[in-house]
């Protein structure tokens, strides 16, 4: 839902973004060295699809099916026809730089189609340390090079629902503006994003805070300029557009216009006073440039709001709201034009939480509207719209709603709504949760027509991840994640039929298991009204709320004993508990101070661990009393995150810390008496366990570390003596500092918690692919081609008798090409020669049917077709 999306574990964040040199070892036993290698692995998301806030939709005015899309805090994507699906552009973003995954507005160029960008950077305040940035690729979004700012960006701030901040001249694309937030003002590129200065001559920099009394800086921030609007119909190619229009977070004064290509300014005579304005969408064919107002910044507050029309030749408003003032009780935006009919206009309510949000439709410029539903005899609804939700059942959250409330709903936060350039009848609209879309929109005007809708966000995976558990048995992965609560993955390739219910936390903030009988599960979590931690005896099927403690106000972390039989629970608001048996009765522990992290020793069911400001501490009698380890020299805050290994009594792996003190990665071996810390592993902030290798007898490692100067996720098979990196610069996710784990049954496999970007999982690539058995027929097409650069989609199909549960294509390139991004598979490459893999959701091909992915690349002087393709050894033919 995004209502306030503050960073997960945010004192994690901040102690895990700064170095510190490693100090001296806490026990006798010799320090490891850490020997870095380097292996390949493909990273696929366990799916959900979709999860979380979409404030951008973003349709190419020139190309058919170009668009992209943009989130809060995880990210860009493009969207691929082919597939239908959403590919990530900005998984190269690291930890330093986690910021980035925050996309404050997203602009496609009309002229040149190759060119994209992005406006990133996550909070204002000091949240996020680094500044904002200009991303800008001239492939799509395949590469980027970046354009400092010397301020910040708000992708996940209040008012990220506006826009777009960020717009390309539509006549001399290498002019662009940038809308400031936090008094920062109008910013201009006319480099194509290379360098950017302020707008000097642009008079108002806003002045709207959402709560001015807020001492953190979030609710505080001046929103800005949030939007920048060109009226194509005053300018010619290769001269910058005279008419520019900005909207600015300032209720009384919110519109302005250049008529001189950005020179001078003024505010617009007439215009409406007591709103801001969310939208500016001109309509250059008709002299309209249409607005949404609401009263606040949303995304998602807002109370009342109203839609107006301003005739550009004329200087003439007319408020051409659909409902009078006094019967709304949301703020308008979602604002879109159909290119195709300019006098088609719709809008939405986007802050109309209950019973739903409203979309509202115009076919004559305003003049008369035609809604998504309607009372009949209240509370009995008409829908002019039918849903779908069988890709993502989890839309419906499992409610049974009483009327006029339904489930799924139409939606929530749906601040942007674009009709398709190219095409009437589809649209596209972004809610707290997914991508909604439609592609018979005309039936909506049709009499007693309806328009159907359903998920359209395959492939943009938007959670927070908070904690991960795969058991050895049972479903391979349990998650704990903001906003949705979690899930139980029973396939990894499909998306859950449900979140965890009975309760829905909000917010899932730990979870675990019995190490020796795993189907007794235990959470944790956040709700506004109910119990903070829930029971599972199916391994997390099914679920009852326990009850809480006197003084509970969060989930905090969660333990459960290696047989079931006892749980530990250090809850936010009070002190630490334990219950024997599923939680109904709470008893405090001793000697453990409030707020500590709590774990499970995972062979002896009556021991559990305790970490809290630089102190370890032990329970060996089920969690009744606990005492301080002697063990020194560990991290001094509370930026930790510890497991014991299962089979092992006693032994513990802790990481964490921060840039002031100690911080890396400790092992004991003696049940937290002593701690040794690993040399070499700079930094670390999580740590897992998964199946041990094929010639090793201990378990493997993982963890989010800094080794020998390099941040990311790495395997150790040898008890932290030597690591692997196993991501690479393309797969980072800015910051993973939440949780990982390595799968007990799958050798090499982890589970990577992202703050944005779902869960992603890590297998070892074969450099082979699994092996398909028959004849097969390939089909390569060069789709674009630019300078130094190309585009190519690839289909291959399955010509034998037999269906393929896995595929291989591998094939030379003769002029020295490189892929440099490829979607719908997994690939390598080795000086000429590729090899593509299917992915988890790809993998089946029945007889005579086909597979398809694509690419961009890189050329210099011939960009010739490969001439031959193999599949699991055999020669395919061309098409």
């Amino acid at each position: 839902m995004r209502r306030t999306r503050v960073l997960t574990a945010l004192l994690a964040l901040a102690a895990g973004l700064l170095t510190a040199g490693p100090p001296a070892a806490l026990a006798a036993e010799p320090p490891k060295a850490a020997a870095v290698t380097a292996d390949t692995y493909t990273w696929k998301n366990a799916r959900v699809d979709g999860g979380g806030f979409v404030p951008g939709i973003v349709f190419n005015r020139s190309e058919k099916d170009l668009a992209y899309a943009r989130t809060d805090i995880g990210g860009a994507y493009r969207w691929q026809e082919a597939t239908r699906s959403w590919t990530p552009l900005l998984d190269h973003v690291g930890w330093d730089d986690w910021g980035h995954t925050g996309v404050a507005s997203l602009a496609s160029d009309s002229v040149d189609p190759d060119r994209v960008y992005a406006a990133v950077g996550t909070y204002t305040n000091d949240w996020d340390p680094g500044n904002g940035a200009v991303l800008r690729s001239a492939d799509r979004g395949a590469t980027w090079k970046k354009a400092d700012l010397p301020f910040k960006l708000g992708g996940n701030m209040p008012g990220r629902g506006m826009g777009e901040r960020l717009a390309v001249d539509p006549h001399d694309n290498d002019v662009l503006y940038l809308g400031a937030p936090s008094g920062n003002g109008l910013w201009r590129s006319t480099d194509a994003g290379v360098t950017w200065s302020e707008v000097t001559a642009f008079p108002n920099p806003g002045n709207y805070a959402q709560d001015p009394t807020d001492t953190s800086g979030y609710a505080s921030d001046n929103q800005g300029v949030v939007w920048v609007t060109f009226d194509e119909s005053t300018g010619t190619a290769g001269a910058p557009t005279k008419t520019v229009y900005v909207g600015v977070a300032d209720k009384e004064n919110a519109v302005y216009r250049s008529t001189d290509a950005g020179a001078t300014w003024q505010r617009i005579a007439g215009q409406p006073t007591g709103y801001l304005a969310h939208k500016g969408v001109l309509d250059a064919e008709n002299g309209y440039l249409y607005l949404a107002y609401s009263d606040t910044g949303g995304p998602y507050d807002g109370g009342k709001g109203r839609l107006y029309r301003y005739a550009t030749g004329t200087g003439t408003w007319t408020d051409i709201s659909p409902a009078a003032e006094a019967d709304t009780s949301y703020g308008f935006s979602g604002l879109t034009v159909d290119r195709q009919n300019p006098g088609t206009v719709m809008a939405t309510a986007y802050s109309s939480w209950w019973p739903d949000t409203q979309i509202f439709r115009s076919t004559d410029s305003g003049g008369t509207w035609t809604q998504a539903w309607n009372y009949t005899s209240y509370p009995a609804r008409e829908n002019r719209y039918t849903m779908d939700v069988s890709s993502s059942p989890w839309l419906t959250w499992g409610a049974n709603p009483t009327p006029p409330e339904q489930t799924p709903k139409l939606g929530w936060m749906t601040e942007t709504l674009e009709i398709d350039p190219f095409d009437s009848d589809r649209m596209m609209y972004g809610t707290g949760a997914t991508i909604y879309g439609t592609e018979n929109l005309t039936n909506w005007d049709d009499e007693g027509g309806r328009f159907s809708v359903s998920p359209m966000v395959r492939g943009l995976e938007e959670t927070a991840v908070n904690d991960l558990a795969a058991p050895p048995s049972g479903a391979p992965l349990l998650s704990a994640l903001g906003d949705v609560g979690g899930f139980r993955h029973t396939s990894l390739t499909e998306v859950p039929s449900m979140m965890f219910t009975s309760p829905n936390f909000t917010t899932t903030t730990s979870l675990d298991f019995a190490e020796a009988n795993p189907d007794v599960v235990v959470r944790a979590g956040n709700l506004d009204a109910g119990p903070h931690v829930a029971f599972s005896t199916d391994n997390g099927a099914h679920w009852s709320g326990g009850t809480d403690p006197s003084g509970v106000s969060g989930g905090g972390t969660v333990a459960a004993g290696a047989d079931g039989s006892r749980f530990v629970w250090s809850p936010q608001g009070t002190g630490v508990h334990f219950a024997n048996g599923v939680g109904t009765s709470w008893q405090a522990s001793a000697g453990i101070p409030a707020g500590a992290v709590v774990e499970s020793d995972r062979v002896d069911p009556k021991t559990f661990y305790g970490f809290k400001s630089g102190k370890f501490y032990v329970s060996t009698d089920g969690g009744a009393t606990f005492t301080a380890s002697a063990a020194t020299g560990l991290p001094a805050g509370d930026s930790v995150r510890f497991k014991a290994l299962p089979g092992g009594k006693g032994d513990i792996w802790l990481a964490g810390g921060a840039a002031d003190g100690p911080y890396g990665l400790w092992h004991s071996t003696d049940g937290g008496a002593s701690f040794t810390k690993l040399s070499g592993v700079e930094e670390a902030d999580t740590i897992g366990f998964g199946k041990a290798a094929p010639d090793a007898s201990y378990q493997t490692l993982f963890t989010s570390a800094k080794i020998d100067g390099v941040r990311g996720i790495f395997r150790s098979t040898d008890r932290g003596a030597t690591w692997t990196r196993v991501n690479d610069d393309a797969h980072q996710w800015g910051w993973t500092g939440a949780a990982i784990t390595g799968d007990p049954r799958v050798f090499g496999r982890v589970y990577v918690a992202t703050n944005g970007r779902g869960i992603v999982y890590g297998d070892p690539a074969d450099g082979t692919g699994p092996a398909p058995t028959g004849a097969c027929a390939v089909t390569y097409t060069i789709t674009n081609q630019w300078p130094g650069g190309f585009q190519a989609d690839v289909r291959l199909t399955n010509t034998g008798t037999s269906a393929w549960t896995g595929w291989s294509l591998t094939w030379p390139f003769a002029d020295g090409q490189k892929v440099a991004q490829l979607w719908n598979a997994e690939h390598t490459q080795s000086g000429a020669t590729v090899t593509a893999r299917n992915t988890g959701w790809n993998a089946g091909v029945a007889p005579g049917a086909s597979v398809g992915f694509g690419f961009t690349g890189s050329w210099s002087g011939t960009n010739a077709k490969p001439t031959s393709f193999m599949s699991g050894g055999r020669a395919c033919t061309q098409a």
